[in-house]
């Protein structure tokens, strides 16, 4: 059964689903790491595949930007495809000279200003979690690899341009304890836990507010290999 944005039979997505936003590192990831990749999904160019990885089967399907996106095709995967797991592997904006490009960061926390849960299903909460259980095989992932992790809470935005002076970035920091900026974690695991699933949110650090570090599109879309490498050995031990 396909949906209007899933072009996938029931059988053809693995339970556990890697999700970067870009659909180039969807392929990047399907093509670098798994083993016999099978395109299930190409409807508006959102590629998604299904392969193995060290004999466990796993998925990767692209996001596209914002939480609108993201709330569309996780909530399919989760409603109609029996998706059990979902694991966003992304990049971030860095609020603190302390993270270094490169840094992966580990969501435990993700503070948002946005009306999407309780538009979607009338949550009033401005902070949605990630399942314990699915941090916790990602941080038994990254020590079996010996990648460093940051965990800690990220700001989810609904706007990539903002007006004015940045002076709410130091508003944030203090009043939500935010790390970094991405765009799509509020949601993901805000349908995680209405319809009783599983989601992690895994970033790396491509550029940097306070230091203006950044990294190029090609870098972002295939050199963050190690937030890569932690996410699918997660998805192979779980």
């Amino acid at each position: 059964m396909s949906t209007p944005h899933n072009q996938a039979e029931k059988g053809m997505i693995a339970p556990t689903v890697l999700m970067p936003g870009d659909p180039l590192r969807a392929k990047f990831i399907a093509e670098t790491f798994l083993k016999d990749p099978v395109l299930f999904n190409e409807v508006r160019n959102v590629y998604g595949y299904t392969g193995t990885y060290e004999g466990k089967p796993v998925s990767v399907m692209a996001s596209g930007m914002g939480m609108p996106s993201i709330g569309i095709y996780s909530y399919e995967l989760y409603k109609f495809y029996d998706v059990q797991n979902i694991i966003r592997v992304g990049s971030a904006g860095a609020y603190t000279a302390a993270l270094n490009l490169y840094d992966v960061v580990l969501a435990d926390a993700a503070y948002s200003e946005s009306s999407f849960a309780r538009t979607q299903s009338g949550d009033p909460d401005d902070v949605q979690r990630p399942s314990k259980e699915l941090n916790h095989a990602i941080e038994h992932a990254a020590d079996q690899l010996h990648i460093p992790l940051n965990i800690a809470t990220v700001h989810s935005s609904d706007v990539f341009y903002r007006e004015g002076s940045l002076d709410y970035v130091k508003t944030l920091i203090e009043k939500h304890g935010v790390v970094c900026a991405e765009m799509e974690s509020f949601a993901l695991f805000h349908n995680a836990k209405v319809l009783g699933k599983n989601a992690a949110c895994l970033l790396t650090i491509s550029d940097n507010l306070e230091t203006h570090a950044e990294t190029t599109a090609e870098e972002r879309q295939n050199s963050f290999t190690n937030m890569m490498k932690i996410a699918l050995t997660a998805a192979k031990n779980i």
